[in-house]
């Protein structure tokens, strides 16, 4: 193990920490965009389902690149494919102040399919750099230099709005992917050795199919994992949407429920870094995911002026992210082997996304029929009972180390 792994580790996400700040104040203003364009919850939904698209369809094989390849070069162009989407949209806005909806569909999906090999990419290479009893830790640490730059874009986005045309908040993104890729290129990440054969993708599916499926506790909590995708997704997508329409808010009160729903990821994952967290670590999951659903049933049971009250409920539905994700993601860093990691996360990943259009394709039309807050309530009250059912299928596993 690297002896100066920290050094490479804060440098890595010293890097993708600006990456973050930029992508979020990109994000913020196409979706405030779409929302004040098409006041539309379909529309939201759907945006957030063609950004995932990418991973769908290509994530099982993205994991058989990762690893096939160098992950820092992956990463590097996945960044790289991130800054040319914000350079075709910033021209778009140029050119015609007011892009089809269509387009901004297309520019989320080539940042999807960033994401979809970013992702997978530095899950895996994070356990080359980092000791195995330190994964969680470091996973705390990296989730709070990550929430830090989320608190900060949805502000920026914000500023930016009020201050310059939409175009210009496209540079920022583009230096922030730019930094990120100078940052990778001072860190040294190992090649997984291979053999000079082609890939065969149909055996490193296999691979990895066969190493979560041998995987017991994993198996036990991914079913939960895969309904909470299904319930969680749409509440993210419709937060812009309830703030504009029910609490009858502004793009900066949008920016407040960013900020301090990304505040509360900072502080779970501040708690993470210097804690651990309980041994038990699906138990975390667990009641992570009842607290969430508790957050969200509440906020939908909120009238128009609760705003300050759904605001707190945005601090615990951040702060459950980073003890959900965590703990998830060190046990399979820990129990899977290196050379099949890439496509294990790849695979989970998919089936992650595979759960989301689920819920957004659902969530869309109902929340346009009974309304968003209606939809958060029955989401919030669903969410619990998934907490409910990962405790029960997961009891038996907990501290299990394979």
């Amino acid at each position: 193990m690297n002896i100066h792994w920290k050094k490479q580790f804060f440098i890595i996400y010293a890097g993708q920490a600006f990456s973050l700040l930029g992508s979020a104040a990109v994000q913020f203003a196409v979706i405030w965009w779409l929302t004040v364009q098409t006041k539309s919850a379909l529309v939201l939904t759907l945006s957030t389902v063609i950004a995932f698209i990418p991973n769908m369809v290509i994530g099982p094989f993205a994991g058989v690149w990762i690893d096939r390849y160098n992950r820092r070069k992956v990463m590097i162009a996945a960044d790289g494919l991130v800054a040319l989407s914000s350079v075709i949209l910033g021209i778009a806005f140029l050119l015609l102040q007011t892009p089809p909806v269509w387009f901004l569909f297309f520019i989320l999906f080539l940042r999807g399919v960033g994401n979809t090999f970013h992702g997978p990419a530095i899950q895996a290479a994070i356990p080359m750099l980092v000791p195995a009893e330190m994964l969680t830790k470091a996973g705390g640490w990296g989730n709070l230099i990550n929430s830090i730059s989320s608190m900060l874009g949805p502000v920026l986005g914000a500023a930016l709005m009020g201050m310059f045309p939409i175009a210009s908040i496209m540079l920022v993104d583009i230096a922030g992917a730019a930094f990120a890729i100078i940052c990778l290129l001072f860190v040294k990440i190992p090649d997984i050795p291979q053999s000079a054969e082609k890939p065969d993708f149909l055996s490193d599916w296999r691979q990895g199919f066969a190493a979560i499926r041998e995987n017991k506790p994993l198996m036990a909590v991914l079913p939960a994992m895969l309904l909470c995708n299904v319930l969680y997704m749409p509440l993210g997508s419709l937060f812009p949407l309830l703030v504009y329409s029910h609490f009858m808010g502004t793009a900066w009160h949008n920016s407040i429920v960013e900020f301090i729903f990304a505040g509360g990821l900072l502080a779970s994952s501040l708690v993470i870094g210097v804690w651990g967290g309980i041994k038990r670590r699906f138990l975390m999951v667990a009641l992570a995911i009842g607290a969430l659903g508790a957050a969200s049933a509440i906020s939908g049971l909120l009238p128009p002026g609760g705003f300050a009250a759904f605001a707190l409920c945005c601090f615990v539905m951040g702060c459950t992210g980073t003890f959900i994700n965590v703990p998830l993601m060190a046990y399979t860093q820990e129990t899977i082997a290196p050379e099949v990691m890439g496509k294990v996360f790849s695979l989970m990943m998919t089936g992650m996304t595979l759960a989301m259009p689920i819920g957004l394709l659902l969530a869309g039309p109902v929340s346009e029929l009974i309304g968003v807050d209606r939809w958060f309530f029955w989401s919030g009250i669903a969410l619990a009972a998934t907490g409910l059912l990962c405790y029960i299928m997961t009891r038996r596993y907990d501290g299990a180390k394979l």
